[in-house]
């Protein structure tokens, strides 16, 4: 089938995406991938000059492609702690899952101590921290929650849900029981909330 240049470019992609995800970067060669797109392995190399530079592009693409922060504006605006957390908590473990392939791919990558896909990582997860932050220092000023380290709290937030997120993606059959996005936020946000609430006076 032929294809656009663009949409032939967005196939590699997402069909190196599912191959790097699943094998690693070591095990996938360009003759499968070239396979698995039904091109022959020069025409690969019409859109792309190296394996490597495929693999840039795949990590080059990942933090656009894991975009979940479309309910910030609602959010920058609530003044129930326990619906921000939860509603962010769900948005972010909703993303990981739907978005399978790419999160374990960007995970695989990080530990595995790859540059770039660190510098995603952390801009992603970064993202949803400073966010956090800033809803928190709202919130304290509004006299709405107790005074804390905000930025602490929103990187202990952060790191639950996203090795929340890790168990739903990457460890799903060597934990235990696997719980549901919706179970983990009803069990964990209210524990955050209900700590950010503990030191307010009584009215």
């Amino acid at each position: 089938m032929k294809l656009a240049a663009e949409d032939r470019r967005h196939q590699i992609l997402e069909e190196a995406t599912k191959l790097f995800s699943v094998e690693g970067y070591d095990k996938v060669t360009t003759k499968r991938l070239a396979a698995a797109c039904g091109v022959t392995e020069p025409a690969l190399y019409r859109y792309f000059a190296s394996k490597e530079l495929i693999y840039d592009a795949v990590l080059d693409s990942l933090e656009s492609r894991l975009q979940c922060d479309e309910i910030y504006p609602e959010l920058a605006v609530e003044k129930d702690i326990e619906q921000l957390l939860s509603r962010l908590a769900t948005q972010l473990l909703d993303c990981s899952q739907k978005h399978q392939e790419v999160y374990r791919l960007l995970l695989y990558s990080a530990l595995g101590g790859h540059a770039k896909a660190k510098a995603v990582y952390q801009s992603i997860r970064g993202r949803h921290a400073k966010f956090l932050q800033a809803q928190l220092d709202r919130l304290q000023k509004q006299g709405l929650i107790s005074d804390s380290n905000t930025e602490i709290t929103a990187r202990s937030f952060m790191g639950m849900i996203f090795d929340c997120s890790l168990g739903l993606t990457l460890w799903k059959n060597s934990q235990g029981r696997v719980y549901r996005c919706d179970e983990l936020v009803a069990n964990n946000v209210p524990i955050f909330a209900a700590g950010l609430c503990r030191a307010l006076p009584q009215k």
